[in-house]
Formats: structure tokens, C-alpha cells, sequence
């Protein structure tokens, strides 16, 4: 296990972003096997692997990025590794990011998932402000923990595992 995590360390610093991105979609694929293991209780069976690649995808090629860029620019913005730095990334994080984030991989998903663009219009009407204020539950208080303990070489995408 400590070669594993030698070999981790290694890796992120050499090639900290392609590390970033490809825990995020691991990730995110990971969070929709448990989704459709877990909570919907589809069985291994009946379990969608198109749905939970299309999910890594998201996770690959716009939460991973889009993330590990947002949290380079935030820590620009927002220098030190105080509590109150930290209580600030969080703020901009939940009030700048993350309903601009929720919107776009909503709609994203949907379109990956065939939705029209009326349809998918319709879809972020009818569950936008859920998913809003059900991030607004857990995030803040991980995002405070994130910025305050987890040096940024180290802040991957790992905060941001969804589902469809």
C-alpha cells in the first residue's frame, strides 16, 4: 500500500492535471455504479454500463477540468491556508461555481442522454433548485475541509461524484 501511495505521489507531481482528470471520471463512474447499485438496486444484471460510460465521459472531459481549473483559479484569488481563506474559497465556490457547474453538467448529461434541448430545458426547470439546495446539505461543510486540509496538487475532483 505505502508503494502504491509512493507511486501516487509521483505521479501527481509530474503530472498533476491528467491525475486530476482521471480521478474525476473514475469517480464519477464510481458514484454511478453506486447510484445504480446501491440506490436504485438495479442489480448487476440490469446494471447500464453505456449510462455509467457516459458518466466517466462527464467526469473525463468536463468535470475534471473544468474543477481542477476553477480550483487553480480560486486559489489565486484566494491566497493562505487560514481558516478564513478557507471559509472565502468556500464561499465563492458555493455561491460563484457551483450553481454555474450544476447547470451546465445537468445539461450536459442530459444531452449525453438524448434529451432535446426543450426537453432538457424542461429537465433543469423541473430539478435544478432540488439539486441546488440538496448541494447546499453536504458541500459546504466538505469544501471548508478541502480547502482548509488538502494542499491543491492534492484537490482533485474528488468532491464531485454525481449521478444522473
Amino acid at each position: 500500500m505505502a508503494g502504491l501511495w509512493r507511486s501516487y505521489q509521483g505521479l501527481i507531481a509530474k503530472r498533476p492535471w491528467t491525475v486530476q482528470i482521471i480521478t474525476a471520471g473514475s469517480l464519477v463512474g464510481v458514484g454511478d455504479v453506486i447510484s445504480q447499485q446501491l440506490i436504485e438496486r438495479r442489480g448487476l444484471a440490469n446494471h447500464s454500463v453505456k449510462r455509467t460510460a457516459k458518466m466517466m465521459s462527464i467526469g473525463f472531459f468536463f468535470v475534471g477540468p473544468v474543477v481542477g481549473g476553477w480550483y487553480k483559479v480560486l486559489d489565486k484569488f484566494v491566497t493562505g491556508g487560514t481558516k478564513s481563506a478557507a471559509l472565502k474559497k468556500m464561499l465563492a465556490d458555493q455561491v460563484a461555481f457551483a450553481p454555474c457547474f450544476l447547470g451546465a453538467f445537468l445539461g450536459i448529461s442530459g444531452a449525453l442522454n438524448g434529451l432535446t434541448v426543450e426537453e432538457n430545458v424542461v429537465k433543469l426547470k423541473r430539478d435544478y433548485t432540488d439539486a441546488l439546495i440538496s448541494n447546499y446539505y453536504l458541500w459546504p461543510a466538505v469544501q471548508i475541509a478541502n480547502f482548509y486540509f488538502i494542499p491543491l496538487h492534492h484537490r482533485d475532483c474528488s468532491c464531485w461524484c454525481f449521478s444522473d
